[in-house]
């Protein structure tokens, strides 16, 4: 076949600005109204990755995002190409993860015409809108670029989220006359001097100071380090800012939020700062954080200064008003914060070899009656009311943590082997080890999400743990994992069905029906679909699970690994 490289329509105009943001990888399902977008994608170098299912495109894409830092890109054909994605989209909104997500359209003219073509939508840029950050229906080959430009510009500058550009038909495939845009940045909120000023202030005289952060603190570890050395302060996270500092730390009280022993330390405190979170009741489940008595009213009595940032200013009262409020990137606000309390030099004088703080980096130290790390020390010690370290879910992820070492990436999923395990049990050591969706619990996130996390990162071990009920969701993904060669592990752990959902109906005094499941032999799954698979017991878990999953790790193909719960 001729090829045709120079062909200038819009869909090249789409993809070249997509190369100049420096994407390599692109995650969709060819179709025949989006192939003018794939004509162009070898000749700019980048890669495409075909899921079984576009909603599986959509959360390879978050988990490639997660462990790149590169935006996801999808690319669905109109339609139900388009609506099949919606799903993971609506997941990406509600983690605020940056996702892009291209799709042609019905052509110019025929908005709402309702002819019958194929694929025809009767509104698919209006119904997108609704669910993510933006949907935005392009007119010509030189704004469908623009609007790439712009989609990255916005990632880089303001809370990020999934956004949707539809290019119609006629202009994907029409003529581009126009140039590439340039990558610009985007505006961010500017930072309030005297915010700063006031924060540093009520920080000098704090006795008890305690930081809480969330995704919106991924990208500024190294700043959050610096913080909570330098004022000798326990770090809580939830479970999107899980890992911003290692925790291993003696200030890292882990992604344990929802622990009442850390609420009952936050009410406690003083000075308390919350650090690109929302403070969801997804991480929280139904109690508070701060000294309120009920959310969103806060217990005056108990003269507590509340510091918040965010880089979204309808985030920074969510669940918990606050005192002095930034509007700003959490990374340049604490650099400011730094500056102005005056001990930026000093914590990275009294730091340690290990990068962890000795006692004179702290501000109040003098005045505290218990360092940060007793603190901790004791707060870790009221764990075994508020956690179960020995039900399966935490067995499983430190026996896997034991088999792949201490960096590995965890894909998980609305499995209680992921929300009551791997949240709390995985000692991550970075911030991108955790692959999860606390806000919007998707099942069938953690197989097609540990793919994309994979593709980004092929050195690194990445291991999916995930109950079998969600693994039904999207346990075709396992084909494209076989396909790409990827050894990624898949630990299914088979309790016979939504054992969960069963329990609250027992607690509503409801007879259990339609949860309990026949399933598939999971390890012969794997298996036929190219892959290998081995089954264990949960009575053997302890001395076969960790070489189980170092074997799949050296494997070029997946492995589907079966746990049988009372079998």
């Amino acid at each position: 076949m001729t090829e045709t490289p120079n062909v200038r329509n819009g869909g090249r105009a789409v993809v070249a600005t997509l190369a100049a943001h420096g994407v390599d990888t692109i995650f969709g399902i060819p179709g025949t109204h989006n192939l003018e977008f794939y004509r162009h994608l070898p000749e700019f170098g980048i890669r495409a990755v075909t899921p079984r299912h576009e909603q599986g495109a959509g959360y390879g894409a978050d988990g490639y995002f997660l462990v790149s830092g590169k935006p996801g890109v999808v690319i669905t054909t109109s339609g139900p190409g388009l609506t099949n994605v919606l799903t993971a989209a609506a997941t990406a909104y509600a983690e605020s993860r940056p996702m892009l997500i291209l799709s042609p359209g019905v052509p110019t003219g025929f908005e709402r015409a309702d002819v019958g073509m194929l694929h025809e939508t009767k509104d698919s840029s209006g119904a997108v809108g609704r669910l993510l950050v933006s949907s935005q229906r392009t007119r010509t080959a030189e704004g469908a670029a623009q609007a790439v430009a712009e989609a990255f510009a916005m990632f880089d500058s303001a809370r990020p989220g999934p956004v949707h550009i539809e290019v119609p038909l006629d202009v994907l495939e029409g003529a581009w006359n126009g140039s590439v845009p340039v990558p610009f940045a985007g505006h961010r909120p500017g930072l309030d001097e005297h915010v700063v000023a006031r924060a540093a202030e009520a920080i000098r005289s704090a006795k008890r100071p305690l930081v809480i952060a969330g995704g919106g603190a991924r990208s500024a570890h190294t700043e959050v380090a610096r913080l909570v050395e330098a004022l000798d302060a326990p770090l809580a996270t939830t479970a999107n800012g899980k890992g911003i500092i290692a925790e291993t730390h003696p200030l890292s009280l882990g992604a344990n939020v929802r622990f009442p022993s850390v609420q009952a330390e936050s009410a406690a405190a003083d000075v308390l700062i919350v650090l690109g979170s929302e403070l969801a009741d997804s991480d929280l489940w139904g109690g508070v954080i701060g000294a309120q008595t009920s959310i969103g009213v806060r217990d005056e009595s108990a003269r507590q200064t509340v510091i918040r940032c965010d880089i979204d200013p309808d985030q920074l009262n969510k669940n918990l008003p606050g005192d002095i409020l930034a509007c700003a990137d959490t990374g340049e606000f604490l650099t400011a914060l730094m500056s102005a309390l005056g001990s930026a030099s000093a914590t990275a004088a009294s730091a340690g070899d290990d990068g962890t703080a000795s006692s004179g980096s702290n501000v109040s130290a003098a005045s505290a009656k218990e360092s940060g790390a007793d603190r901790v020390a004791r707060i870790r010690e009221s764990w075994g009311t508020d956690f179960d370290s020995d039900a399966i879910g935490a067995r499983v992820t430190r026996l896997v943590e034991e088999g792949a070492g201490s960096n590995v990436v965890i894909s998980g999923d609305s499995s209680q082997v992921t929300y009551d395990g791997t949240v709390h049990a995985l000692t991550a050591s970075t911030p991108d080890q955790l692959l999860y969706m606390p806000g919007f619990a998707t099942l069938g996130y953690g197989i097609p999400a540990a793919v994309g996390a994979k593709l980004a990162d092929p050195a690194r071990p990445v291991v999916c743990i995930l109950g079998d009920g969600a693994a039904m969701f999207s346990v075709q993904e396992l084909m494209t994992a076989a396909e790409l060669g990827l050894g990624i592990p898949f630990v299914v752990v088979d309790n016979g069905g939504y054992a969960e959902i069963e329990g609250q109906m027992v607690d509503r005094d409801i007879e259990p029906f339609a949860v309990r499941l026949a399933r598939p032999d999971f390890a012969q799954l794997g298996q036929s679909m190219g892959g290998a698979g081995v089954t264990i017991d949960e009575a053997d878990i302890d001395s076969a699970l960790p070489a189980a999953i170092a074997e799949a790790l050296d494997r070029t193909v997946p492995t589907v690994i079966h746990i049988t719960i009372g079998h």
